[in-house]
């Protein structure tokens, strides 16, 4: 019988709502448990939640200066939205951090916000940014992977004539640490996300939902790589899953339903405030409990 691998955990602190130093003392507690081996922010430009003026910050900025105040955890953004940077600026944006880091980046995109959020078109006409329609933003995010790949890997300037990027002598020095580049994680859960996923990405993050939901639709992933000839277990399955700081019962229970299904990288959604100790409490409470059933 073929032992299953191991899951993989981490948490997400959404940088809205709290204070700078809170989600670094998040960090800096989890960089010293073994347990927790990656940690992730979110990419929006104004609160998709509480006060609708409270405070955002910028996710890959917080992200740099995050990966300068530790050590060992991988780190990423849960995910970028494509919506609101050219290809190439976000490649040298991601190459820096990984520089940074010391090679613990982990890069993650999507098209951006889901039309039907009430909020999601607010932070883009906020910022001067565009929202084209769902389509458009597929075809965009496909050709803007093929962009940063190639921009972190070629080792001569060239031209890409897409339908949504033109870039003429394109060139991306210094390289990420991390060779070939770092790992693509895409997320989203749409039919036409999917098949970017099967074609571009190492990691599949399903944003949240129902585990029938992420079950069905990592089979129609699977599906999307046997048409293109890709072996499906190359990619693999990742979730975001709620913490309750009163009921990690519930939490253990979402976990053990994920991992059954073959979600191999479980992302733990922390609440803010965090309460003192909560990686800890994570790592006590969550993971290690969960690793032992």
């Amino acid at each position: 019988m073929t032992q299953q691998p191991t899951a993989r955990f981490g948490i997400m602190t959404a940088p809205s709502q709290v204070e700078y130093r809170d989600i670094l003392r998040v960090w800096h507690e989890a960089d010293q448990i073994p347990e927790i081996e990656h940690a992730w922010l979110f990419d929006h430009l104004m609160p998709i939640g509480g006060d609708p003026n409270g405070p955002a910050y910028e996710g890959w900025t917080l992200l740099s200066a995050l990966a300068a105040h530790t050590r060992r955890l991988r780190l990423g953004v849960m995910v970028t939205s494509n919506r609101f940077r050219p290809p190439a600026l976000l490649a040298k944006i991601a190459t820096t951090v990984d520089i940074v880091s010391g090679g613990r980046l982990d890069f993650g995109i999507g098209v951006g916000s889901r039309p039907g959020h009430p909020l999601a078109r607010r932070e883009y006409e906020a910022h001067g940014l565009p929202f084209e329609d769902s389509g458009d933003a597929v075809q965009s995010l496909a050709e803007a992977c093929a962009l940063i790949r190639r921009l972190w890997t070629e080792p001569a300037p060239f031209d890409f004539a897409g339908a949504h990027h033109r870039l003429t002598g394109a060139f991306g020095n210094p390289k990420p640490i991390q060779r070939p580049h770092p790992p693509i994680l895409i997320g989203g859960r749409s039919s036409a996300t999917l098949r970017v996923v099967a074609e571009h990405a190492d990691i599949w993050n399903m944003p949240g939902g129902e585990i029938e939901d992420a079950i069905e639709r990592s089979a129609r992933l699977d599906r999307y790589c046997t048409e293109i000839g890709r072996d499906p277990s190359a990619i693999t399955r990742s979730i975001v899953l709620p913490v309750f700081y009163g009921r990690p019962d519930a939490t253990r229970d979402m976990v053990a339903q994920a991992t059954e299904a073959g979600f191999r990288h479980i992302v733990l959604g922390l609440p803010s405030p965090y309460p003192d100790g909560v990686a800890r409490f994570v790592a006590d409470e969550i993971i290690a409990a969960s690793l032992d059933s």
